[in-house]
């Protein structure tokens, strides 16, 4: 049966199909000739976009748009408003609004990314030493993870078969333990 598959690939491609067609024209040609019934094309289909994974995706692509629009700043306002009172309120702001952001867009990359970009220069103007001020924002972005909707935990979940909404639920009360 592979001979199938080879021979019509290739006489796609002598033919000067593009790749694509080549392989979807292959495909067919096997299903055709091993007797699958063409349902079987669109459950497929179906089944291979229906996944969590490319959930994910949206939601760093949420948290772009988010951070284009000026919601990162005015999570840091939120944020400053609660915690900039309190001596080294703003290492403490850098943290709240990484948690906050991190709930936003899922992955800990965006919310350094994002996070950094505004908190390391607002730290360096208010007199805090630079390391301090990138290792406040990097160690605080690593929590992103564990905070729904997470990127990484929705990979996780799906190739080990775990449940996602679990996994939400343990980051949840995790979460809700860091602000007790």
């Amino acid at each position: 049966m592979i001979w199938v598959l080879v021979l019509v690939f290739v006489v796609c491609l002598v033919l000067r199909f593009p790749i694509a067609f080549a392989l979807g024209l292959s495909c067919l040609s096997y299903i055709l000739v091993k007797g699958i019934p063409l349902i079987i094309i669109p459950m497929k289909m179906y089944s291979g976009i229906d996944v969590f994974v490319l959930l994910s995706v949206g939601f760093i692509m949420a948290g772009n748009l988010m951070n284009q629009g000026g919601l990162t700043e005015k999570i840091i306002t939120f944020c400053n408003h609660l915690l900039g009172h309190i001596r080294g309120g703003l290492a403490l702001v850098n943290i709240g609004a990484s948690m906050l952001f991190a709930g936003i867009s899922g992955t800990a990359i965006s919310d350094t990314a994002s996070m950094g970009s505004i908190m390391i220069p607002a730290m360096k103007k208010e007199g805090y030493d630079t390391g301090f001020s990138c290792a406040v924002t990097a160690a605080s972005s690593t929590i992103g993870p564990i905070i729904p909707p997470s990127v990484p935990m929705i990979i996780a979940a799906t190739l080990s078969g775990l449940s996602v909404g679990k996994l939400f639920l343990a980051g949840a009360l995790l979460k809700a333990c860091f602000w007790v």
